[in-house]
């Protein structure tokens, strides 16, 4: 498996689009994934394959930062939760929300997961309609209703009211 991140546009033709970073070691949920966001909102989808993959993304500065990272923890080589560890520990990323997509409901996994600092955490469900559903609601929430840090590469944050 390639552990370089690749791009996929999953955004309509009309709108502007930002980038998402996911995280994933599993071709077929990555697919899933991008199958849902595509249609839901103005993305272009990058897939890193482990946790190295990511980290080598997120903090190449020639790189786009993306406006969400979504992070399984099963990764090979780092990980899920020391890539995240890693993101707020760096200047670049630290304002970057992360939404951890995972089958893990260990209890440890999750508490760890908010310590380090992840925006959310959410389980993978099983069925692939609800799947299918909850990504399109992770990424029109992120990306259209959630206001990004100001200062980030994928925009500003509104001033005033």
């Amino acid at each position: 498996m390639s552990t370089q991140p690749h791009a996929t546009s999953t955004s309509p033709v009309t709108r502007t689009a930002v980038t998402i970073l996911l995280v994933e070691d599993n071709p077929d949920d990555a697919a899933l994934t991008e199958l849902a966001l595509r249609g839901t909102v103005p993305a272009h989808l990058r897939v890193a394959g482990d946790g190295q993959g990511a980290l080598d993304y997120l903090f190449n500065d020639a790189n786009e930062l993306p406006r969400l990272v979504i992070l399984d923890l099963g990764l090979p080589n780092i990980h899920g939760l020391e890539v995240l560890r890693r993101i707020r520990e760096n200047e670049r990323t630290r304002l970057t929300p992360v939404v951890i997509l995972t089958s893990s409901t260990a209890p440890d996994d999750i508490a760890t997961g908010y310590r380090y600092g992840a925006s959310s955490y959410v389980c993978k469900p099983v069925d692939f309609d609800e799947f299918s559903g909850l990504v399109g609601q992770l990424g029109s929430y992120w990306l259209t209703v959630n206001e990004p840090p100001p200062n980030s590469s994928n925009g500003s944050g509104r001033s005033g009211d």
